[in-house]
């Protein structure tokens, strides 16, 4: 597991699932089509203003949802495997207690990358994906990662 210690603003000692260069990597070259799984066309959730930083970086937002409502103009798709073209990376926005099943979808749709956006830990589906040979982000947030690395 690729767990790196860091220290927060209180120069606490907190752990991290990926690195910088895995962070990047997702962001600026694995592809441009990305599922948000728990995309709603609610603008108050965490997700929609992810999707929104996503799509001023060029990215394709797929939205997934048990709704599957179209969001940013993108037609959603109730899962994964209900999405008619390739997806490069998976952004998770569920619960912990889901999230290792979405992670399994994206490895049997053929994704390259998922990313488990904050508080959303499952640390033996983190291991899965990664053995997988998938790239994996978790408990970071992608907007977040977008600002600080300067990309808008």
């Amino acid at each position: 597991m690729a767990l790196h210690t860091v220290c927060n603003s209180a120069n606490f000692p907190v752990m991290t699932y990926g690195d910088d260069a895995t962070t990047e990597q997702i962001l600026t070259a694995v592809g441009d089509t990305w599922a948000v799984v728990g995309l709603s066309d609610n603008p108050e959730r965490a997700a929609y203003r992810v999707a929104e930083k996503l799509r001023r970086i060029g990215k394709r937002v797929v939205p997934v949802h048990p709704k599957a409502e179209t969001v940013h103009g993108e037609q959603g798709y109730a899962c994964l495997a209900d999405i008619p073209f390739p997806v490069h990376v998976v952004n998770v926005f569920v619960n912990s207690a889901l999230a290792g099943d979405v992670a399994d979808q994206a490895v049997a749709i053929d994704a390259k990358a998922v990313w488990f956006q904050l508080e959303v830990v499952d640390e033996a589906a983190y291991d899965r994906t990664r053995e997988a040979g998938l790239l994996m982000i978790m408990d970071r947030s992608a907007g977040r990662e977008i600002t600080r690395l300067g990309l808008i």
